[in-house]
């Protein structure tokens, strides 16, 4: 991938449904050449889709959190089922050192959060926990 390739996945980022003439205008470059690098990076598999991005995706939760888990014995994947499965959690890592996952959790309010890690503290296989509150975020990808 030359710097032509990373503007047009920039772009790309920024408005996927950007018609190939405005993105070739972005980039300084000819409508057949912004066709056949978004051919090439899709039959490369450096794009492997497109996606659309709802107005609600965007409002950040009112009351955010990241809870930090250390997972007793070989526990981890089941604990990580039922996280996948709970609505409030927003992204879910693993981790090195002393915790074994860190979620990510909105809710909008505090009572809706306490109950969400309520649950979480219940499930089989959660050995300890440590909760942060998110207070504001003072930098954001994308």
């Amino acid at each position: 991938m030359d710097a032509v390739d990373q503007k047009l996945l920039s772009a790309l980022r920024h408005d996927a449904r950007a018609s190939l003439s405005e993105l070739a205008m972005t980039l300084g470059v000819s409508r057949t050449t912004v066709r056949s690098r978004i051919d090439r990076l899709k039959a490369s598999g450096k794009i492997v889709g497109f996606t659309v991005v709802l107005k609600e995706d965007t409002i950040r939760d009112p009351v955010r959190g990241l809870m930090m888990l250390g997972i007793e014995g070989r526990g981890t994947e089941r604990v990580e089922r039922r996280l996948r499965g709970l609505s409030a959690v927003r992204a879910l890592h693993s981790t090195n050192g002393r915790w074994d996952l860190i979620v990510e959790i909105g809710a909008e309010t505090l009572e809706e959060l306490d109950a969400v890690l309520a649950e979480i503290r219940r499930f089989e296989g959660v050995a300890t926990s440590e909760t942060s509150l998110l207070l504001s975020t003072k930098k954001q990808a994308g």
